[in-house]
């Protein structure tokens, strides 16, 4: 799978299914622990697998700009927030790629107590409260004929090479506007340990003309065109009438049972709000208000 989120294959597929696709389903019943591994002492409230010393973050480790093993992703500086603000020693990873089974081999194991980003209302783990917003975007150089242009809809688009990811969301919109037939699709499977993440590759792309605009979650977009010094314009798609949604409140995922846990987390964002979004905004995420107004500061 392309360097998304962790949530992002089983929103996928899910969207996927409307288009007759059929993807694999993660099982949600491996996140239930067992009653003997739920008293196992000295891991944080009682029936609580959390560890009370150190943050142990499940994770991918070739995931920019989410994680990555060198530390560099947002989640992981999030995650230093954190453990800072919980009264943790240190931080440690259980590193599993971003593909099926990634919940159920990781925060559904015990082997970790955290995944840092994951999609609000997802079943296969419990979310805290949201900590930011975002949504797919399109994106295109500056001064080009497709400025001012805010939804799939818009008949600028028509004729235009633009690159999207197989089988996300906006796909689906894109069908229905009959852009596809000129579209450039970029793989949905791709191992990221060996080939660099089409949010690089689409940017790239662009910058060499290859396609005249690219649409991709926002967090890699404008991550992508900051490390490229891409000289871009980014238009979260919030506007569009049909069609699969295209904005997503992110939060923390945690195992049902962890109760105590999700309470300690949502303080931690609550108190820490400003911190996080100064985050975010350094790798030049682009954040949303539930107004769909651009959080700039």
């Amino acid at each position: 799978m392309p360097k998304h989120p962790a949530w992002v294959g089983d929103m996928i597929g899910r969207d996927a299914l409307k288009l007759r696709v059929v993807l694999p389903i993660l099982g949600s019943l491996a996140l239930l622990p067992s009653n003997a591994h739920a008293q196992s002492a000295g891991l944080g409230a009682a029936g609580e697998l959390v560890d009370p010393d150190i943050l142990r973050v499940c994770a991918d480790p070739s995931n920019m700009p989410f994680t990555d093993k060198s530390g560099e992703g947002f989640e992981n500086k999030l995650a230093e927030l954190v453990a800072a603000k919980t009264g943790r020693k240190s931080v440690s990873y259980t590193w599993f790629p971003t593909i099926t089974g990634f919940v159920r081999n990781t925060l559904g194991a015990n082997r970790c107590d955290i995944i840092m980003g994951y999609a609000q209302g997802d079943e296969l783990v419990q979310n805290t409260n949201a900590y930011y917003r975002s949504a797919y975007v399109l994106v295109h150089p500056k001064r080009h004929d497709m400025e001012g242009v805010e939804t799939i809809e818009d008949p600028r688009l028509k004729g235009k090479t633009i690159g999207v990811v197989e089988s996300t969301p906006p796909t689906a919109h894109m069908a229905a506007n009959k852009l596809l037939r000129t579209a450039k699709i970029y793989p949905l499977a791709v191992d990221t340990r060996v080939t660099p993440s089409m949010g690089e590759v689409m940017i790239k792309d662009m910058l060499a003309h290859k396609i005249d605009a690219a649409v991709l979650w926002g967090p890699m977009a404008g991550y992508y065109a900051k490390v490229l010094g891409a000289d871009v314009t980014i238009v979260p798609l919030v506007k569009e009438k049909t069609g699969s949604r295209m904005s997503y409140r992110i939060t923390m995922g945690v195992r049902p049972s962890d109760q105590e846990w999700k309470r300690t987390l949502n303080r931690v964002i609550r108190e820490n709000q400003a911190e996080i979004t100064r985050i975010l905004l350094s790798y030049n995420v682009p954040l949303i208000d539930e107004h769909d107004n651009l959080i700039t500061q």
